[in-house]
């Protein structure tokens, strides 16, 4: 059977010599049509190409079909390869026929959204500043998850990273090679996940005896710039370290780039820790050890969830913390059998 350009339910009908309501019934799984039919049904309706009409479904159901997806901050701050990483999982997870609008939670502070335009909502949250934001949601009643940041509370979905525990990896693996001077690129200084790596990064420090520099402690945004910029700065003092931890990929590839300028070779002279594990951090040179932040699987738990939200559905884990891992590659050295 041919494709059908502009194939309808009426389409359909007449194919399987059923009623329109039959047809509408087993395309939306209905139990009222039997499950025979309802197979014959999508058979024919796949065969011909038919695509449901959403805004027809969306005016019965009172549905828009439009998912609301809101990071803290669009201009600064969030880095573009999370950003499009978030957004590339959301699209592939939300079922067919769903559309994704991004937007800043500072467009909205003090603002309601508006009426009836979202199904439901997905919050990319890095800064507590988010709460107001989140309250706001909520008492609207529109489904809403929160990703990314862990919340202090039970009442909202909510799934996020454990970046202590990766900032720990991290500190840890270079101690074991033997790293003794170990500095740090900060991040965006409102963003819990900042404060989250910073964290792991001193602990570590102490529990490993190693010596704490503030000369070798510099604070970016997250963007590739302020990476450029810091590790100018911090390689320009007088004591340098012999590793440096970036606290996300985006600007290490600012960090590694100064370093190169400035005439310092990663590893050799310097090495490089990264966070997030990009899609392009193997194919920096060197190639960059850095720690799996697990956002595929952050993502399409989130929307698993909004979905049985939408549905009216229960969701039975309704808080998680996802585990990071690291990932070895050539950035860093091994100096176990050379003097600090």
């Amino acid at each position: 059977m041919p494709v059908l350009e502009n194939a309808t339910i009426m389409t359909i009908a007449k194919l399987a010599k059923v009623s329109h309501t039959t047809v509408s019934r087993a395309l939306n799984g209905s139990n009222l049509v039997k499950e025979e039919t309802r197979e014959k049904i999508r058979a024919i309706a796949k065969e011909i190409g038919y695509t449901p009409n959403i805004s027809a479904r969306g005016l019965v159901n009172r549905k828009t079909f439009l998912i609301g997806v809101f990071f803290s901050e669009m201009e600064s701050g969030t880095s573009p390869s999370f950003l499009v990483d978030v957004l590339n999982q959301a699209r592939e997870a939300l079922p067919t026929g769903y559309i994704v609008s991004v937007d800043s939670i500072g467009n909205y502070k003090g603002n309601a959204l508006p009426v009836g335009r979202y199904d439901g909502v997905v919050i990319i949250s890095q800064a507590e500043s988010d709460d107001v934001f989140i309250d706001q949601v909520r008492d609207q009643h529109i489904p809403m998850v929160v990703l990314n940041r862990q919340l202090s509370r039970e009442d909202i979905v909510n799934y996020a990273t454990d970046d202590y525990l990766g900032a720990q990896l991290l500190i840890q693996y270079a101690a074991r090679m033997g790293h003794e001077r170990i500095g740090i690129l900060e991040g965006h200084p409102k963003f819990s996940s900042t404060k989250e790596r910073w964290r792991g990064y001193v602990d570590s420090l102490n529990k490993a005896g190693l010596q704490f520099n503030d000369q070798w402690v510099k604070v970016g945004d997250y963007l590739p710039k302020s990476g450029y910029d810091k590790m100018k700065e911090l390689l320009s003092g007088s004591a340098v370290p012999s590793c440096v931890f970036v606290t996300n990929d985006d600007m290490a590839v600012g960090a590694i780039r100064a370093c190169e300028d400035l005439g310092f070779r990663v590893p050799d002279d310097i090495s490089i820790l990264g966070f997030d594990d990009t899609e392009y951090s193997k194919y920096l040179v060197p190639r960059l050890t850095t720690i799996k932040k697990p956002t595929h699987a952050l993502v399409r738990k989130g929307i698993v969830a909004l979905t049985n939200l939408l549905s009216a559905k229960n969701v039975t884990n309704r808080t998680e913390t996802l585990r990071p891992s690291l990932v070895i590659r050539e950035s860093v050295a091994n100096v176990r059998n050379e003097t600090n």
